[in-house]
């Protein structure tokens, strides 16, 4: 049974079940990759939240512009962003730093409508190999004056059926993690912007300097 099944899988599974199965491949190398990128420690790290937050109190503001402009988190382009348009006033540094905010939080978004694509073209590979193959299991009846083995078309037809089965593989995952990511990106890029706004609230005007 365990060889049968191995067969329908990876021998009979078509042209269309090879690719499906490529796809799951790049598909889960995408999904580790996200885990990995998209997590707090580089859009928001504590660590370097409060280092900025010492910087500012101490008043280090070279230092701050300095630190920002090479650490890569999001937390950091932002700040960094708002203290290059201090000169401008406080409503500049808002603005840039709201600006620099949806430009990261944009470019993550992008970074991940991978894995909605794969969702969304997965299913339909599938459907065109099951589609395939019951024209062909059809047309093999036909050869036959309509006297084809029954086992043998039940095979074929299982085969054809397989690779809807592989594109929903490939699509429910890729779509469930997308939609964990996306919410992930918000809800970070939302806490940085609060995170920003606290840190440079120093700047507004009648503010009390630590």
């Amino acid at each position: 049974m365990g060889i049968e099944w191995f067969k329908v899988f990876f021998v009979h599974c078509g042209g269309i079940g090879w690719l499906l199965w490529l796809v799951s491949v790049a598909t889960l190398a995408i999904i580790v990759e996200h885990f990995i990128s998209i997590r707090r420690a580089n859009i928001l790290p504590d660590e370097v939240h409060q280092q900025i937050q010492n910087y500012f109190e101490e008043r280090n503001y070279r230092e701050a512009i300095e630190v920002t402009a090479e650490e890569p988190s999001q937390l950091s382009y932002m700040i960094h962003a708002a203290l290059s348009e201090a000169s401008h006033g406080y409503a500049a540094m808002e603005r840039a730093m709201e600006e620099a905010s949806e430009e990261r939080t944009t470019k993550l978004l992008r970074h991940i409508e991978w894995l909605n694509l794969i969702g969304n073209v997965a299913p339909m590979l599938g459907l065109f190999g099951t589609v395939w193959g019951m024209i062909k299991a059809f047309f093999q009846i036909v050869d036959v004056d309509g006297q084809a083995d029954p086992s043998k078309l039940a095979g074929g037809i299982g085969t054809a059926l397989m690779t809807t089965l592989l594109g929903l593989a490939v699509a429910i995952p890729s779509l469930a993690v997308y939609a964990l990511m996306r919410n992930r990106i918000d809800a970070l890029s939302s806490e940085a912007m609060l995170a920003s706004q606290d840190l440079i609230s120093n700047f507004r005007p009648g503010a009390k300097q630590q």
